[in-house]
């Protein structure tokens, strides 16, 4: 791949990225959440069409139009979110789209299967039914699958994104397996993953990409430093404006927390975690993803139901897995996902406010639509939402106006702890700001903010204090002044400061 470019409205993905991958070779491409990994693979899968830049394929220029054309050629491309149907067998999903067949119409079971075990047994794992469906095997034998559909198409080159995330230390043991024996084969592997342990076990080569650029190609992964790579991998082209921290706000030091996680955990997502968090406090969850960050804060709103451990506002404990609890005790969840998760995007900014405050709006069984629109309306204003019309559709708004609705939303309900899962995700840069100063505002107005991001200048610029999350554990915690981006990118890589 020669200078691949890639644009989509407001952002610049691909800038002239190089990625060179040899026959039986592992070629790790690292970057953080952004740099374009993601955009890169979907155009080497044909899902996306680059708007410039070359593909050359074993010697000669072609075009990846789609992604059976990728397939057609030897590219296969497993996603960390694999893309198997369930309710098909093992079979049917590794022959879906190519199954064999009699006269174009009728499959061939049986040949099916007896070939599906075939590629089976080539990974090392003939205990797999092929007539079992797929939705009834571990996270691990579906990647098994996936691997098994991609050989299936003769494949040559395997991208794997975050291929370990989901596996045991065993699984993972067992994946290296299957790719040394690919490897072996002359099968070439693009395997991209946060964990630099994994690189220097498996991977020949290291592409770096920041800010959808390849700020280094090639280099060998065994042998170049941690720091080095770190250093690849951090500085931005965005300037983040933070607004600046006014001394102790609300007392911080001297405040009873008002929300309280003890010993709160959910087997395979995270381990007990102890928290606390008083009026005015900002405090930081820094994480890859997958390291469980998500999930607490999920957990904690009682969308998930804790294996052990219990949440407790100003002292009283909430009823464990419930939403409902949590919001009567003055929690509010701003999700990652806010179109899929927080927002009724066909609805109105007043209806998106108020949805979670309607009883007080009710006379006599019926909703008292002016005061419900006169107290959003004050809420928007306060957060300086655009454009001041209650009565637009939320849809019609940008992505900060949008995450200002959801905050009013909490606002308007009075609510006294605020979690906030990847606030500015799909936020242009001036939007982001606004949004800073908003966060470090309520904040000093007494709001306890619990707060994740992937974005690490973000954490550190936002947050008081920072838990450094790996693999659902906290690794280190500190005040956010004591750290640094590099070492904190340290810290949830390789568990401890790279030397």
């Amino acid at each position: 791949m020669s200078g691949i470019t890639k644009s989509f409205p407001g952002v610049r993905a691909l800038d002239g990225v190089d990625l060179e991958v040899l026959a039986g070779e592992v070629h790790c491409l690292l970057g953080q959440n952004g740099a374009g990994k993601s955009t890169l693979i979907k155009v080497l899968a044909g899902a996306h069409q680059p708007d410039g830049g070359e593909i050359t394929w074993r010697g000669a220029p072609v075009a990846l139009k789609s992604p059976i054309a990728a397939m057609r050629l030897g590219i296969a491309t497993i996603y960390q979110e694999l893309d198997l149907v369930e309710g098909l067998s093992v079979a049917e999903n590794i022959f879906l789209g190519h199954e064999p067949t009699t006269a174009g119409f009728v499959v061939r079971t049986r040949e099916a299967r007896t070939a599906a075990g075939e590629h089976l047994k080539r990974l090392g794992h003939p205990e797999i039914d092929p007539a079992r469906a797929v939705g009834d095997l571990s996270a691990a034998q579906q990647q098994i699958v996936s691997m098994a559909r991609a050989l299936s198409h003769d494949v040559r080159l395997i991208v794997m994104d975050e291929p370990s995330a989901a596996l045991d230390p065993d699984e993972v043991d067992n994946l290296f397996r299957i790719v040394d024996g690919l490897t072996a084969e002359g099968v070439a592997v693009v395997y991209i993953s946060h964990r630099l342990e994994e690189i220097r076990r498996i991977g020949d080569r290291v592409t770096v990409l920041k800010d959808g650029r390849a700020v280094a190609v090639g280099l060998p992964a065994k042998f170049t430093p941690t720091r080095d790579i770190v250093a690849m991998m951090t500085g931005r082209n965005v300037e983040y404006v933070f607004p600046e921290r006014t001394g102790t706000p609300a007392g911080r030091a001297d405040a009873q927390p008002v929300l309280t996680v003890e010993g709160l955990s959910r087997k395979g997502e995270f381990e007990p975690l102890d928290l606390e968090l008083r009026p005015g406090e900002i405090v930081g969850l820094a994480g890859l993803v997958g390291s469980g960050r998500s999930e607490i804060l999920e957990t904690v709103f009682g969308a998930r139901r804790p294996t052990t451990g219990r949440v407790t506002v100003d002292g009283k404990p909430l009823r464990p897995g419930s939403v409902r609890a949590a919001v009567a005790a003055g929690i509010g969840l701003a999700p990652e996902e806010r179109k899929a998760q927080a927002l009724l995007l066909t609805e109105s900014v007043t209806r998106n406010v108020s949805v979670s405050s309607l009883s007080r709006f009710a006379r006599a069984g019926w909703l008292d639509r002016g005061a419900e629109r006169t107290a959003a309306r004050t809420a928007t204003r306060e957060l300086s939402l655009r454009p001041d019309n209650p009565d637009a559709a939320v849809r019609t708004l940008s992505g900060g106006n949008q995450q200002k609705a959801v905050l009013a939303r909490w606002l308007l309900r009075g609510c006294r702890v605020l979690l906030l899962d990847e606030p500015t995700r799909g936020v242009d840069v001036g939007a982001r700001a606004e949004l800073y100063a908003v966060i470090r505002r309520l904040a000093d107005d007494g709001l306890a903010v619990l707060l994740v991001s992937s974005e690490v200048p973000e954490v550190l610029g936002l947050a008081d204090r920072v838990l450094v999350l790996r693999e659902g554990r906290v690794v280190h915690a500190a005040d956010a002044q004591e750290l640094d981006e590099h070492r904190v990118l340290d810290l949830v890589m390789e568990g401890s400061p790279a030397s």
